[in-house]
């Protein structure tokens, strides 16, 4: 309850509050802070994939500005011989303002990525751009980059639909994750166990054609079943991975590690780290409680 009471007075909460909490599950806001995260995951083990927060911009010139650090993160990847992806919320390469110019910024992404050797994952946003977001990803693999991923959000009525579609398509790499935008209940589940339900449907569908499935999740109950399910069908590691968001839930994902899954850790970081933040602390109301404790601290 003081956890769900934190979460709804997070509009008041002095923004240097939300800061100290942001701090275990953002990198920072320099591409350096991000690197060196990473190398630390790494050496422990992990893969990565780097993300520069900032989605839902007002100007196309904030898309060029995105579109460069984003270049210099796949840069700074094969400079510094990491071992992490980059991805990308369409948002913030300019999908809301100009669909076109959004396809020239991704595309180029893509290519830069296919140069160096590495991938870029579009991340998926709310149902208003759900349509738009594949539009532009089998654009790009109709002219012929493969190495460019999805993601897929379980809670979705549409989901399993989209994900036959998918493998039909050719399948690849995706994400599929619970989703965390508030939507209405035509076109979503809100029942813990719908979500689940249909997330297990789905990664049963992902596997059986093919797909490289990222199982992104911090919920026990999903990491069980999804490790039952893949010793079930002897999955090699080469069809699948967990994925979580740095700083949550650090001691599940080391078990995860610990038994032999491959997990790759989501690391964010930019100088637009406040909207991730609250965006997170309501999606984990339980984290919310450290913002308490931040404040009792200050005090």
């Amino acid at each position: 309850m003081l956890n769900r009471l934190v979460v709804a007075a997070l509009p008041v909460i002095p923004k240097s509050i939300v800061g100290l909490v942001s701090r275990r599950y953002i990198a920072g806001e320099r591409l350096t802070d991000a690197v060196d995260q990473i190398r630390i995951l790494n050496a422990g083990g992990f893969s990565c994939t780097t993300d520069l927060l900032g989605e839902y911009i007002t100007r196309l010139d904030e898309a060029d500005a995105n579109r460069r650090q984003i270049e210099a993160i796949f840069s700074a990847i094969e400079e510094q011989r990491l071992n992490s992806t980059v991805s990308v919320k369409l948002s913030q390469m300019g999908l809301l303002l100009d669909k076109g110019a959004c396809y020239k910024n991704v595309r180029a992404l893509v290519e830069l990525a296919h140069l160096k050797g590495n991938r870029l994952t579009i991340d998926m946003e709310d149902s208003s751009t759900v349509d738009a977001t594949w539009d532009i990803f089998y654009r790009l693999r109709a002219e012929g980059f493969t190495n460019i991923g999805m993601v897929a959000q379980a809670y979705l009525h549409r989901i399993q639909d989209d994900m036959r579609k998918f493998i039909r398509q050719g399948g690849g790499e995706i994400r599929l994750c619970k989703g965390i935008y508030i939507e209405p209940v035509s076109i979503s589940y809100r029942n813990r166990e719908d979500v689940r339900r249909n997330f297990m449907q789905v990664l049963e569908i992902l596997l059986d054609g093919g797909a490289k499935v990222g199982i992104a999740t911090h919920d026990d109950v999903l990491v069980e079943q999804s490790a039952a399910m893949i010793l079930k069908r002897k999955a090699p590691a080469s069809a699948y991975e967990f994925q979580m968001l740095l700083g949550v839930r650090e001691s599940l994902r080391d078990s995860v590690r610990r038994r032999g899954h491959p997990l790759r850790v989501y690391v964010p970081y930019g100088e637009s780290w406040y909207a991730y933040s609250v965006r997170r602390l309501r999606e984990n109301p339980q984290i919310a409680g450290y913002v308490f404790k931040a404040m009792f601290g200050r005090a």
